[in-house]
């Protein structure tokens, strides 16, 4: 009698421990049917244990891909090795949903899980124990902080009232793609051009005035060039843009539509309207270049000429 008390108190203990830990634990056979189900997947699942005993997992929770799953865990049984599933793979392998207050972003319940053998007295492998961790709050946090970390480095990337690359990151970009233009000698071509007479749309209209034709020009920039092209606002009223595999003869095309389109956008603000005109001076990519900015040189002496030689157009800088 001692003996089956014993054993009673062991099987009580081990209950209990199986249902106080906060972790879930279920225990499957080579077929995929559960033979063991703790407190955690009982709460979180809404599945007594008594009902899903014997039941397969796949059909319980047909949310697990199966042939996925079977591929993760045959290791575990042949080789008697443990597998792993992070959060970041995978979010979760149970639908469960999250509850607490400081994951209510988020329905379902984020899960780290170990898969590990369960070893016979013959050495075989008949079992194996899922391990779900509810790691959720740590996902929460982790994906909150990347998501302020990318808005700070849009942030810097940025110029705030055009929405194109500020003149630091532009910059940065300009000299990749001179060494790469360099390095595989690829056409690119640059393109700088500016507001013509826009001292007078402030005078005359005021600065906010000027602050939308320079946000309507950065629009109409973002809506001529492809993604691939390099685009950013170099300060005041001035543009610069970068046309990698492109020569120039095919970017005088791009800038004559940015040109076209400018003149022929009115800016309206509060109760006037009003016109502007851009000049654009281009340049393309030469091996002789030393750096970028000799690039960047050529292309506003093109600019210049273009301004001198009575401003609404495009010239190639010779």
């Amino acid at each position: 009698m001692s003996d089956q008390l014993a054993e009673l108190e062991d099987l009580h203990l081990k209950h209990d421990l199986l249902g106080s830990i906060e972790v879930g634990i279920a225990v499957v056979d080579k077929e995929y049917k559960i033979q063991l189900w703790n407190q955690f997947m009982e709460s979180h699942s809404g599945h007594s244990p008594r009902k899903v005993r014997g039941q397969s997992l796949f059909s319980m929770f047909p949310e697990i891909d199966e042939a996925w799953f079977k591929q993760k865990t045959y290791p575990v049984f042949s080789l008697k090795s443990p597998a792993f599933i992070i959060w970041e793979q995978r979010p979760h392998l149970f639908n469960f949903e999250a509850y607490r207050p400081i994951t209510s972003s988020t329905e379902l319940m984020y899960q780290n899980v170990t898969i590990f053998p369960l070893t016979s007295l013959t050495g075989s492998v008949e079992q194996i124990c899922i391990v779900v961790y509810d790691v959720t709050d740590e996902a929460i946090s982790k994906q909150r902080f990347e998501a302020a970390n990318q808005q700070l480095q849009q942030i810097s990337r940025v110029d705030g009232l055009t929405g194109l690359y500020n003149r630091r990151y532009w910059e940065e970009q300009c000299e990749i793609e001179f060494k790469r233009a360099k390095r595989i000698d690829s056409p690119a071509t640059m393109i700088i051009l500016d507001i013509d007479k826009f001292k007078f749309i402030n005078d005359n209209y005021g600065h906010p005035a000027g602050d939308q034709t320079i946000r309507t020009l950065a629009k109409i920039i973002a809506k001529a060039i492809r993604e691939t092209d390099i685009a950013g606002r170099y300060g005041g009223e001035e543009f610069t843009i970068i046309l990698p595999d492109t020569d120039v003869n095919s970017a005088r095309i791009v800038a004559e539509r940015i040109r076209r389109l400018a003149e022929n956008i009115p800016i309206e603000y509060e109760d006037q309207t009003f016109s502007f005109t851009v000049s654009l001076g281009l340049a393309q990519f030469h091996r002789s270049f030393g750096t970028h900015m000799a690039w960047i040189e050529k292309a506003d002496r093109g600019l210049y000429q273009a301004k001198e030689s009575g401003r609404n157009r495009t010239i190639i800088s010779e």
